[in-house]
């Protein structure tokens, strides 16, 4: 019954969220104006600047924000006990994740759909846009670099993922192009890719399928990142109607179908338990609340400040202002809609985050394979299996929620291996949605670089994506640190740099909330609900950068065995926040009141944007 209770009070807490305080932010405070024409219909290109239905955007944006951070980050910081993690998702989400996405959405909207770090040239200091979109270039390059080998792994561990997922991309492109063409309602088109694709999931691996599944699966590492950076070209270059926003959309559609049965088989399991082996198991929470002291993990690092470093997506994630500024601003078909897209998705990941959670600390506990052929873990024994130290528990996060979710299905009588399957195909979507979006922002990064720089062959959008793509491409054709050059150990390249990932992706949140606040500051908007988290993610994450670089054994300047390339990009990754800190806080007591440059007047193109309800 706790696990139910916890669940309900979430999700609550959520609802009420959003109609108070994201209420509050939309129409007290951004002020949003469903008569102002947004950069959608202001710059309507239908390449990039699509106005697009509030549905298909939300489901772009989640989708595109959520990717596997609200399952690994959560799936592994459990580690230290579900109270830790279950506070910092809620409330994080609600009064800090929720509030970036939003603030980092409405800034974008009203400056042109420009990038945070455009935006932070302006209304901070001009260097601060160089020094931003830097900060901006290496994260992308290392999700880049990483997504595709996390999407390989999860094919090699669910081969029955491959087909459902493979499947997804001729969907998406007939219903981008029936929508775009047609002008079609969405309900029917939406309920048939929502069927075809459980069909794929149900009938995914049956007969000659399975063989095709085992055999892609049994490609190398660096083959998959290869695909799928090839995919991800072709997907940032495509106009977004074509595959981006409608394989969102139908994976967003999947994606929440897929929460929403797990929610179902969590009430069922909680109130009639589930069949284990011909005996009855109830639901309950079998992790400890805190583990601390003589119970801490072997091998964690300490609790406060890497929880909030190890569970970005589901709390707050500085990836979701490169969403929010980077493609979202740019569909938004209306300024009112921007409270379902920025602050709605962030909830909805929260509550995603939530439930993997209760599916680590109590889904796992109703059963998992054990050691010896035909054994079966459960209650405290299977969490300990997943939980015992953390280097085994940082490569097994992904499987704790695949296991523990699956079991929830299965309390609703549905096969398991479908169950199994949908978990994988809900993973490697989710994963998939993140990288070809991570590209597709890569490519205005660079171009935006590349013009300050004056370097004319990357501002083309092939050629800046081509460089991003094969950049990253580079990087992760290498080996793993410390592992041979040998075919199967490449492809692993991205882990060299994965271990910066964390804290320079938080504090890309926090120095978003820097540009939020300057902007409302020189509006004479109230700030108050926006310092607090901007200094929060600023002072947090920098302190477990630094730990990383000088604190303990495997530090990577000071400890036993050195890491000088993660040094190196760790120092620079300070340095870089301490000088935008250091002009935002010159350039602070001169911006109350004083609004920056204005842009250039704008030849509109959309005859639609001119005056009149643009939604």
């Amino acid at each position: 019954m706790q696990t139910l209770l916890i669940a309900v009070g979430a999700l609550v807490l959520y609802i009420v969220a959003y109609n108070t305080y994201g209420r509050w932010l939309a129409r007290k405070i951004f002020k949003l104006n469903p008569d102002t024409a947004p950069p959608s219909r202001e710059l309507r290109d239908d390449v990039d600047f699509v106005p697009t239905n509030k549905f298909v955007l939300f489901g772009h944006h989640f989708t595109s924000i959520a990717g596997t951070g609200p399952i690994v980050g959560p799936a592994l910081a459990v580690i230290w006990g579900w109270v830790p993690a279950l506070l910092w998702v809620v409330f994080g989400s609600i009064f800090i994740g929720a509030v970036h996405d939003f603030g980092a959405l409405v800034v974008s909207i009203r400056n042109r759909g420009q990038t945070v770090g455009d935006v932070a040239g302006r209304v901070l200091a001009p260097r601060t846009r160089f020094l931003f979109l830097a900060l901006l270039f290496l994260a992308l390059t290392i999700v880049l670099a990483i997504f595709g080998l996390v999407i390989a792994g999860v094919f090699k561990a669910y081969p029955q993922s491959i087909v459902p997922c493979l499947i997804q991309i001729p969907i998406a492109v007939a219903i981008g192009v029936w929508l775009h063409r047609k002008g079609a309602s969405l309900l029917v088109p939406s309920l048939m890719a929502l069927a075809v694709m459980y069909l794929t999931v149900y009938f995914g691996d049956w007969g000659f399928l399975h063989a095709w599944n085992q055999w892609l699966a049994s490609l190398p590492i660096l083959v998959w990142v290869v695909i799928l950076l090839v995919y991800s070209y072709v997907a940032s270059v495509l106009p977004v109607w074509t595959l981006l926003q409608p394989r969102d959309f139908i994976n967003s559609l999947q994606l929440l179908s897929a929460l929403g049965l797990i929610v179902v088989g969590l009430i069922v399991a909680g109130v009639f338990g589930v069949d284990v082996n011909g005996a009855r198991q109830s639901l309950e929470i079998v992790a400890p609340a805190i583990r601390a002291g003589t119970d801490a993990p072997m091998g964690a690092p300490l609790i406060f400040p890497f929880l909030f470093v190890t569970i970005a997506c589901g709390a707050i994630s500085g990836f979701h202002c490169l969403v929010s500024s980077g493609t979202s601003s740019k569909q938004l078909q209306c300024e009112t809609d921007a409270q379902a897209v920025g602050y709605g998705s962030m909830l909805t990941e929260g509550f995603l985050a939530v439930l993997v959670i209760i599916a680590c600390v109590a889904g796992l506990g109703l059963g998992i394979p054990g050691t010896d052929d035909g054994s079966v873990l459960t209650g405290k024994a299977a969490y300990l299996a997943r939980y015992d130290n953390w280097g085994a528990s940082s490569k097994l996060a992904v499987g704790a929620f695949v296991d523990g979710s699956a079991n929830f299905l299965k309390a609703l009588g549905l096969p398991a291996a479908f169950a199994v399957a949908l978990m994988g195909v809900f993973v490697a979507s989710f994963a998939a949605t993140t990288l070809d979006t991570a590209c597709r922002l890569q490519r205005y990064v660079t171009q935006e670089l590349a013009g300050a720089f004056k370097i004319n062959v990357l501002t083309n959008k092939h050629t800046a994506t081509i460089f991003a793509v094969v950049l990253a491409g580079l990087i992760a054709a290498m080996p793993a640190p410390g592992a041979t050059w040998a075919m199967d150990n490449l492809g692993k390249g991205g882990l060299i740099l994965w271990p910066l990932f964390g804290a320079t992706n938080q504090l890309l949140g926090g120095l978003a909330f820097l540009v939020i606040l300057f902007w409302m500051w020189r509006r004479q908007l109230p700030v108050w609900f926006i310092v607090i988290p901007a200094i929060f993610m600023l002072v947090l994450p920098a302190g477990a950068l630094f730990m990383q670089l000088f604190v303990g054994d495997s530090a990577w300047l000071t400890g036993k065995v050195p890491n000088y390339l993660l040094g190196a990009f760790g120092l620079a990754t300070l340095a870089l926040e301490g000088w935008i800190v250091f002009e935002a806080l010159a350039a602070w007591p001169k911006a109350k009141g004083v609004l920056e440059e204005a842009l250039p007047p704008l030849t509109r193109r959309d005859p639609q944007a001119e005056g009149g309800r643009s939604c």
